[in-house]
Protein backbone atom coordinates (compact mmCIF):
# COMPACT_ATOMS: atom_id res chain seq x y z
CA UNK A 1 0.00 0.00 0.00
CA UNK A 2 1.40 2.86 -0.71
CA UNK A 3 1.88 6.01 1.15
CA UNK A 4 -0.96 8.56 0.65
CA UNK A 5 1.19 11.16 2.51
CA UNK A 6 4.38 10.89 0.22
CA UNK A 7 4.46 13.72 -2.75
CA UNK A 8 4.24 11.79 -6.12
CA UNK A 9 5.96 14.62 -7.40
CA UNK A 10 9.82 13.96 -8.75
CA UNK A 11 11.92 17.08 -7.03
CA UNK A 12 15.11 17.36 -9.21
CA UNK A 13 17.64 19.04 -6.76
CA UNK A 14 16.57 16.74 -3.76
CA UNK A 15 17.25 13.81 -5.91
CA UNK A 16 20.40 14.77 -6.65
CA UNK A 17 21.47 15.69 -3.27
CA UNK A 18 20.75 12.70 -1.74
CA UNK A 19 22.52 10.85 -4.66
CA UNK A 20 25.43 12.85 -4.14
CA UNK A 21 25.91 11.94 -0.63
CA UNK A 22 25.42 8.35 -1.03
CA UNK A 23 28.32 8.69 -3.95
CA UNK A 24 30.42 10.80 -1.64
CA UNK A 25 29.86 8.24 1.26
CA UNK A 26 30.50 5.17 -0.37
CA UNK A 27 33.67 6.63 -2.07
CA UNK A 28 34.74 7.57 1.10
CA UNK A 29 34.75 4.22 2.90
CA UNK A 30 35.72 2.44 -0.60
CA UNK A 31 39.08 4.73 0.09
CA UNK A 32 39.46 3.91 3.55
CA UNK A 33 39.58 0.21 3.16
CA UNK A 34 41.62 0.15 -0.41
CA UNK A 35 43.78 2.25 2.42
CA UNK A 36 43.66 -0.32 4.52
CA UNK A 37 44.62 -2.92 1.75
CA UNK A 38 47.44 -1.46 0.89
CA UNK A 39 49.08 -0.88 4.40
CA UNK A 40 48.65 -4.91 5.28
CA UNK A 41 49.66 -5.55 2.23
CA UNK A 42 52.83 -3.57 2.28
CA UNK A 43 53.17 -4.67 5.50
CA UNK A 44 52.67 -9.00 4.20
CA UNK A 45 55.98 -8.67 2.81
CA UNK A 46 57.45 -8.23 5.75
CA UNK A 47 56.49 -12.43 6.16
CA UNK A 48 56.54 -13.87 2.55
CA UNK A 49 60.02 -15.08 1.57
CA UNK A 50 61.15 -13.35 -1.55
CA UNK A 51 60.76 -14.98 -4.75
CA UNK A 52 64.05 -15.98 -7.03
CA UNK A 53 64.13 -14.99 -10.74
CA UNK A 54 67.27 -16.14 -13.24
CA UNK A 55 69.75 -13.20 -13.66
CA UNK A 56 69.86 -12.56 -17.34
CA UNK A 57 72.52 -14.37 -19.11
CA UNK A 58 75.02 -12.20 -21.00
CA UNK A 59 75.52 -14.88 -23.43
CA UNK A 60 72.53 -16.57 -25.92
CA UNK A 61 72.17 -19.58 -24.49
CA UNK A 62 71.02 -19.71 -20.83
CA UNK A 63 72.62 -22.75 -19.20
CA UNK A 64 71.07 -24.68 -16.19
CA UNK A 65 73.56 -23.39 -13.25
CA UNK A 66 72.65 -19.63 -14.29
CA UNK A 67 73.26 -17.53 -11.56
CA UNK A 68 70.24 -16.74 -9.07
CA UNK A 69 69.88 -13.32 -7.97
CA UNK A 70 66.83 -12.19 -5.52
CA UNK A 71 63.52 -10.24 -6.73
CA UNK A 72 63.45 -6.80 -5.12
CA UNK A 73 60.45 -4.89 -5.17
CA UNK A 74 60.21 -2.17 -8.07
CA UNK A 75 63.74 -3.08 -9.40
CA UNK A 76 64.78 -4.66 -11.89
CA UNK A 77 67.72 -7.47 -11.51
CA UNK A 78 71.15 -6.45 -11.17
CA UNK A 79 72.79 -7.55 -14.81
CA UNK A 80 76.83 -7.74 -14.86
CA UNK A 81 79.09 -4.97 -16.73
CA UNK A 82 81.51 -5.89 -18.75
CA UNK A 83 84.12 -3.51 -19.85
CA UNK A 84 83.84 -1.57 -23.34
CA UNK A 85 86.53 -1.46 -25.88
CA UNK A 86 87.99 1.66 -26.76
CA UNK A 87 91.24 3.95 -25.62
CA UNK A 88 91.55 4.19 -21.55
CA UNK A 89 89.36 6.33 -19.79
CA UNK A 90 86.48 5.79 -22.04
CA UNK A 91 83.14 5.03 -20.48
CA UNK A 92 83.01 1.65 -19.24
CA UNK A 93 86.65 1.11 -19.14
CA UNK A 94 88.27 0.06 -15.61
CA UNK A 95 91.10 2.36 -15.14
CA UNK A 96 92.20 0.66 -11.70
CA UNK A 97 91.55 -3.09 -10.60
CA UNK A 98 92.94 -3.32 -6.72
CA UNK A 99 94.98 -6.83 -6.37
CA UNK A 100 93.05 -6.82 -2.48
CA UNK A 101 89.87 -6.22 -2.19
CA UNK A 102 90.07 -6.20 1.69
CA UNK A 103 91.68 -2.54 1.37
CA UNK A 104 89.45 0.57 0.89
CA UNK A 105 90.57 1.92 -2.07
CA UNK A 106 92.26 5.34 -0.65
CA UNK A 107 95.17 7.02 -1.18
CA UNK A 108 97.78 6.70 1.22
CA UNK A 109 100.68 9.57 1.47
CA UNK A 110 102.88 8.28 3.90
CA UNK A 111 103.62 5.32 1.31
CA UNK A 112 102.12 6.73 -1.88
CA UNK A 113 100.36 3.59 -2.58
CA UNK A 114 97.04 2.52 -2.37
CA UNK A 115 96.71 -0.04 0.11
CA UNK A 116 94.70 -2.49 -2.09
CA UNK A 117 98.44 -2.56 -4.22
CA UNK A 118 99.77 -4.45 -0.92
CA UNK A 119 99.69 -8.39 -1.88
CA UNK A 120 99.87 -9.48 1.74
CA UNK A 121 96.36 -9.86 3.75
CA UNK A 122 97.38 -10.17 7.20
CA UNK A 123 94.61 -13.13 8.36
CA UNK A 124 92.15 -11.85 10.25
CA UNK A 125 89.37 -14.13 10.93
CA UNK A 126 87.24 -11.83 12.55
CA UNK A 127 87.02 -9.28 10.23
CA UNK A 128 86.66 -11.52 7.42
CA UNK A 129 83.71 -13.62 9.17
CA UNK A 130 80.31 -13.68 7.64
CA UNK A 131 77.48 -11.06 9.85
CA UNK A 132 75.21 -13.32 11.58
CA UNK A 133 71.86 -13.33 10.54
CA UNK A 134 68.79 -13.11 13.30
CA UNK A 135 65.73 -14.40 12.24
CA UNK A 136 62.64 -12.30 11.64
CA UNK A 137 60.82 -12.88 14.87
CA UNK A 138 64.04 -12.53 17.07
CA UNK A 139 64.60 -9.76 15.64
CA UNK A 140 61.68 -8.16 15.97
CA UNK A 141 61.18 -8.71 19.76
CA UNK A 142 64.71 -7.31 20.71
CA UNK A 143 65.80 -4.79 22.22
CA UNK A 144 67.82 -2.87 19.65
CA UNK A 145 66.28 -0.63 16.84
CA UNK A 146 68.97 0.10 14.51
CA UNK A 147 67.94 -0.71 11.00
CA UNK A 148 71.20 0.77 9.09
CA UNK A 149 74.04 -1.38 9.14
CA UNK A 150 75.63 -4.53 8.09
CA UNK A 151 73.25 -6.43 10.16
CA UNK A 152 69.66 -4.64 10.94
CA UNK A 153 68.27 -4.66 14.16
CA UNK A 154 64.59 -4.09 14.24
CA UNK A 155 63.60 -4.36 17.80
CA UNK A 156 60.27 -3.08 18.07
CA UNK A 157 60.29 -3.16 22.46
CA UNK A 158 62.03 -0.16 22.59
CA UNK A 159 59.63 1.73 20.08
CA UNK A 160 56.65 -0.01 22.25
CA UNK A 161 57.94 1.30 25.86
CA UNK A 162 58.58 4.81 24.55
CA UNK A 163 54.89 4.50 23.64
CA UNK A 164 53.60 3.47 26.30
CA UNK A 165 55.54 6.12 28.77
CA UNK A 166 54.73 9.16 26.54
CA UNK A 167 50.87 8.32 26.51
CA UNK A 168 50.46 7.22 30.04
CA UNK A 169 52.09 11.09 31.01
CA UNK A 170 49.91 12.17 28.65
CA UNK A 171 47.05 10.75 29.52
CA UNK A 172 47.77 10.88 33.64
CA UNK A 173 48.50 14.80 32.99
CA UNK A 174 45.25 15.64 29.91
CA UNK A 175 42.57 13.49 31.38
CA UNK A 176 42.17 15.00 34.81
CA UNK A 177 42.31 18.45 33.19
CA UNK A 178 40.08 17.91 30.35
CA UNK A 179 37.48 16.62 32.80
CA UNK A 180 37.69 19.48 35.43
CA UNK A 181 37.67 21.84 32.72
CA UNK A 182 34.73 20.10 31.04
CA UNK A 183 32.75 19.84 34.84
CA UNK A 184 33.83 23.57 35.08
CA UNK A 185 32.26 24.83 32.17
CA UNK A 186 29.29 22.73 32.79
CA UNK A 187 27.98 23.50 35.79
CA UNK A 188 29.70 26.07 37.45
CA UNK A 189 30.78 28.76 34.96
CA UNK A 190 28.64 31.56 34.20
CA UNK A 191 27.16 31.70 30.29
CA UNK A 192 28.79 34.33 28.87
CA UNK A 193 32.29 32.60 30.42
CA UNK A 194 31.02 29.36 29.03
CA UNK A 195 29.97 30.97 25.37
CA UNK A 196 34.49 32.44 25.34
CA UNK A 197 35.87 29.03 27.44
CA UNK A 198 34.41 26.62 25.40
CA UNK A 199 34.36 27.30 21.68
CA UNK A 200 38.21 28.54 22.32
CA UNK A 201 39.29 25.46 23.77
CA UNK A 202 37.68 23.28 20.93
CA UNK A 203 39.33 25.04 18.77
CA UNK A 204 42.76 23.87 20.41
CA UNK A 205 41.94 20.49 18.74
CA UNK A 206 42.99 21.93 15.36
CA UNK A 207 45.94 23.53 16.48
CA UNK A 208 49.08 22.26 14.31
CA UNK A 209 50.99 19.88 15.98
CA UNK A 210 54.33 20.85 14.81
CA UNK A 211 53.75 24.22 16.74
CA UNK A 212 52.93 22.55 19.73
CA UNK A 213 56.16 20.35 18.99
CA UNK A 214 58.29 23.79 18.66
CA UNK A 215 56.48 25.10 22.26
CA UNK A 216 57.78 21.84 24.45
CA UNK A 217 61.47 21.90 22.30
CA UNK A 218 61.95 25.70 22.75
CA UNK A 219 60.06 26.24 26.13
CA UNK A 220 58.88 23.48 28.07
CA UNK A 221 62.14 21.31 27.59
CA UNK A 222 64.00 24.39 29.32
CA UNK A 223 60.98 24.52 31.93
CA UNK A 224 61.39 20.75 33.28
CA UNK A 225 65.42 21.03 33.23
CA UNK A 226 65.98 23.88 35.23
CA UNK A 227 62.85 22.61 37.26
CA UNK A 228 64.65 18.80 38.02
CA UNK A 229 68.30 19.09 37.07
CA UNK A 230 67.76 16.00 34.36
CA UNK A 231 70.96 15.54 32.24
CA UNK A 232 68.72 15.36 29.04
CA UNK A 233 67.21 18.08 27.79
CA UNK A 234 64.15 15.99 25.70
CA UNK A 235 62.65 13.39 27.63
CA UNK A 236 59.68 11.60 27.94
CA UNK A 237 57.95 14.23 30.27
CA UNK A 238 58.52 16.59 27.99
CA UNK A 239 57.07 14.82 25.27
CA UNK A 240 53.83 13.55 27.36
CA UNK A 241 53.39 17.49 28.30
CA UNK A 242 53.69 18.06 24.85
CA UNK A 243 50.94 15.10 24.02
CA UNK A 244 48.83 16.58 26.72
CA UNK A 245 48.34 19.52 25.34
CA UNK A 246 46.74 17.57 22.12
CA UNK A 247 44.62 15.21 24.28
CA UNK A 248 42.95 18.07 26.62
CA UNK A 249 40.59 19.39 23.82
CA UNK A 250 39.56 15.93 23.10
CA UNK A 251 38.90 15.11 26.54
CA UNK A 252 37.38 17.96 27.43
CA UNK A 253 34.72 18.82 24.22
CA UNK A 254 33.34 15.10 24.39
CA UNK A 255 33.01 15.30 28.53
CA UNK A 256 31.13 18.45 28.21
CA UNK A 257 28.82 16.84 25.44
CA UNK A 258 28.18 14.15 27.54
CA UNK A 259 28.14 16.20 31.23
CA UNK A 260 25.58 18.47 29.15
CA UNK A 261 23.53 15.48 28.22
CA UNK A 262 22.45 14.46 31.59
CA UNK A 263 18.93 15.25 32.20
CA UNK A 264 18.60 18.31 34.40
CA UNK A 265 16.32 16.27 37.05
CA UNK A 266 19.20 14.77 38.08
CA UNK A 267 20.95 17.98 39.07
CA UNK A 268 17.69 19.59 40.50
CA UNK A 269 17.15 16.50 42.76
CA UNK A 270 20.18 16.60 44.14
CA UNK A 271 20.26 19.90 45.11
CA UNK A 272 16.65 19.93 46.96
CA UNK A 273 18.45 16.71 48.84
CA UNK A 274 20.51 19.28 50.21
CA UNK A 275 23.91 18.25 48.35
CA UNK A 276 26.04 21.28 47.56
CA UNK A 277 26.70 22.23 43.78
CA UNK A 278 29.92 20.45 44.08
CA UNK A 279 28.91 17.19 45.26
CA UNK A 280 26.08 17.09 42.81
CA UNK A 281 28.60 17.52 39.89
CA UNK A 282 30.83 14.90 40.97
CA UNK A 283 29.17 12.30 42.85
CA UNK A 284 26.02 12.47 40.39
CA UNK A 285 26.62 14.08 37.09
CA UNK A 286 29.43 12.96 36.45
CA UNK A 287 28.74 9.25 37.48
CA UNK A 288 25.72 9.29 35.41
CA UNK A 289 27.96 10.96 32.15
CA UNK A 290 30.74 8.02 32.95
CA UNK A 291 30.42 6.48 29.48
CA UNK A 292 30.51 9.49 27.88
CA UNK A 293 33.84 10.66 30.03
CA UNK A 294 35.32 7.39 29.50
CA UNK A 295 35.15 7.49 25.99
CA UNK A 296 36.47 10.65 25.67
CA UNK A 297 39.47 9.53 27.49
CA UNK A 298 39.75 6.36 25.10
CA UNK A 299 39.84 9.04 22.43
CA UNK A 300 42.48 10.94 23.87
CA UNK A 301 44.58 7.36 24.26
CA UNK A 302 44.30 7.21 20.82
CA UNK A 303 45.43 10.65 19.92
CA UNK A 304 48.31 10.35 21.93
CA UNK A 305 48.98 6.93 21.10
CA UNK A 306 49.28 8.34 17.32
CA UNK A 307 51.03 11.75 16.94
CA UNK A 308 53.82 11.63 15.46
CA UNK A 309 55.16 15.54 15.14
CA UNK A 310 55.32 16.33 18.81
CA UNK A 311 56.41 12.63 19.45
CA UNK A 312 59.56 13.32 16.80
CA UNK A 313 60.38 16.80 18.41
CA UNK A 314 59.88 16.70 22.53
CA UNK A 315 60.26 13.24 23.24
CA UNK A 316 64.53 13.05 22.26
CA UNK A 317 63.74 10.55 19.29
CA UNK A 318 66.25 7.94 21.06
CA UNK A 319 64.79 3.83 21.21
CA UNK A 320 65.79 3.42 24.24
CA UNK A 321 64.37 0.37 26.18
CA UNK A 322 63.98 1.81 29.87
CA UNK A 323 60.98 2.55 31.72
CA UNK A 324 62.23 5.61 33.33
CA UNK A 325 60.06 8.83 32.85
CA UNK A 326 63.72 11.09 32.95
CA UNK A 327 65.61 9.51 30.01
CA UNK A 328 64.74 10.38 25.98
CA UNK A 329 62.02 8.11 24.13
CA UNK A 330 60.62 6.90 21.00
CA UNK A 331 57.19 6.34 19.67
CA UNK A 332 55.89 3.73 16.75
CA UNK A 333 54.52 6.96 15.00
CA UNK A 334 57.98 8.99 15.14
CA UNK A 335 59.16 5.74 13.78
CA UNK A 336 57.22 5.85 10.84
CA UNK A 337 57.61 9.68 10.32
CA UNK A 338 60.83 9.95 10.65
CA UNK A 339 62.36 7.04 8.61
CA UNK A 340 59.67 6.71 6.04
CA UNK A 341 60.53 8.86 3.73
CA UNK A 342 63.97 7.49 3.66
CA UNK A 343 63.84 3.59 3.75
CA UNK A 344 63.79 1.56 0.66
CA UNK A 345 61.21 0.91 -1.18
CA UNK A 346 60.54 -2.63 -1.03
CA UNK A 347 63.41 -3.59 1.06
CA UNK A 348 62.99 -5.27 4.78
CA UNK A 349 63.05 -2.11 6.63
CA UNK A 350 60.20 -0.60 4.44
CA UNK A 351 58.10 -3.56 5.50
CA UNK A 352 58.91 -3.46 9.26
CA UNK A 353 57.38 0.02 9.16
CA UNK A 354 54.34 -0.60 7.33
CA UNK A 355 53.80 -3.52 9.84
CA UNK A 356 54.16 -0.95 12.48
CA UNK A 357 51.85 1.36 11.07
CA UNK A 358 49.29 -1.85 11.13
CA UNK A 359 49.99 -2.12 14.81
CA UNK A 360 49.07 1.35 15.50
CA UNK A 361 45.60 0.78 13.63
CA UNK A 362 45.34 -2.63 15.48
CA UNK A 363 45.75 -1.05 18.65
CA UNK A 364 42.87 2.13 17.98
CA UNK A 365 40.71 -0.29 16.31
CA UNK A 366 41.31 -2.88 19.58
CA UNK A 367 40.72 0.49 21.47
CA UNK A 368 37.73 1.72 19.80
CA UNK A 369 35.56 -1.73 19.85
CA UNK A 370 36.15 -2.29 23.72
CA UNK A 371 34.97 0.79 24.06
CA UNK A 372 32.19 0.39 22.25
CA UNK A 373 31.01 -3.36 22.39
CA UNK A 374 31.64 -4.04 25.98
CA UNK A 375 32.33 -0.72 28.53
CA UNK A 376 29.45 1.28 27.32
CA UNK A 377 27.36 -1.51 27.35
CA UNK A 378 28.06 -2.18 31.05
CA UNK A 379 28.21 0.85 31.89
CA UNK A 380 24.46 1.43 30.28
CA UNK A 381 23.18 -1.22 31.80
CA UNK A 382 24.61 -0.75 35.25
CA UNK A 383 23.02 2.97 35.59
CA UNK A 384 20.20 1.70 34.28
CA UNK A 385 19.81 -0.47 36.97
CA UNK A 386 20.22 -4.05 35.11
Amino acid sequence: MSNPFRSKHTHWGEWIAEWSIRLVASASIVVIFLIFVFVFREASSLFIPKKFVEAPSLSATSSPNAEMVPETYGEEPAVAETPTSGEEGAPGQFIYSPKNPHYPEIYNPDTGLLPADIDVVPADPEAEAPPVQIGLTENLTSNVWQPVGEVPKFGIIPLLIGTAKTTIIAILIGAPLGILAALYVAFFAKRWVREIVKPAIELLAGFPSVVIGFFCLVTVASFVQDITGLPYRLNAIVGGIGLSLAVIPIVFSIAEDALSSVPKSLHEASLALGSTEWQTAYRVMLPAAAPGVFAAVLLGVGRAFGETMIAIMATGNAPLSSWSPFEPARTVAATIGSEMGEVVWGSEHYGVLFFLGVLLFVVSFGLNAITELYVKKRFIKRFQGQ
